[in-house]
């Protein structure tokens, strides 16, 4: 234990139960963890589902990779050390917003599983994880960021699928194949997924 620790103490007994606010809010908290490589649909899937659940009454927030890197991660590079630095940050707000009762879709790479088994450490059962699949090179030809022609001329280094690996998930909750399916489908399995764990919805 740090010195620092010494003079923490943390109190969750005064405070508002989980329950309380979820009664309050008609649902259940829950963190759905979607990750895969860039430009494999997380965060297009994340954000039309999102508008569908808003529409439907339900709480819901994102938490994007990409923009949590231009304010609470952005001092992180593409490390193994600062990305699991990374992941942990983002999995400690996932976790603080489902004890809120609020629905959370959570995009982010998360290239590794021992990346996959530290976010869900962490956030405990209210972790969900989805596997958005898709190829390199399908991801390659999309390239809607332009990241893979930056990092087929050597700009971005440690670019997952080709300078960093990319590994295949043990046992996801869900697999979201977007290589086979239009994103209106991917949606609407996302939906369907959601819809069985929490109750108003």
């Amino acid at each position: 234990m740090s010195e620092s620790a010494n003079h923490i103490h943390p109190e969750f007994s005064r405070q508002l139960a989980r329950e309380d606010k979820e009664k309050l809010l008609g649902q259940k908290g829950l963190v759905v963890w979607m990750y895969g490589m860039s430009g494999s649909g997380k965060s297009t899937i994340a954000n039309a589902a999102e508008k569908t659940l808003h529409e439907q009454g339900c709480m819901t927030t994102i938490l994007d990779g990409d923009n949590l890197r231009t304010g609470l991660n952005e001092a992180l590079g593409f490390s193994d050390d600062d990305r699991r630095e990374n992941i942990r940050r983002v999995s400690q707000v996932a976790k603080l917003f489902a004890h809120q009762g609020i629905l959370t879709l959570v995009s982010v790479i998360t290239p590794r599983q021992e990346l996959r088994d530290l976010a869900r450490d962490i956030i405990g059962d209210d972790y969900y994880e989805v596997f958005v699949k898709a190829s390199y090179d399908l991801c390659e030809k999309r390239d809607v960021k332009g990241l893979y022609a930056k990092a087929a001329s050597g700009e971005i280094k440690n670019f997952t699928g080709k300078d960093s690996s990319f590994e295949e998930p043990h046992n996801p909750d869900l697999v979201i194949d977007t290589e086979g399916q239009e994103i209106a489908e991917s949606v609407g399995k996302l939906l369907e997924a959601i819809k069985q764990k929490i109750s108003n919805i």
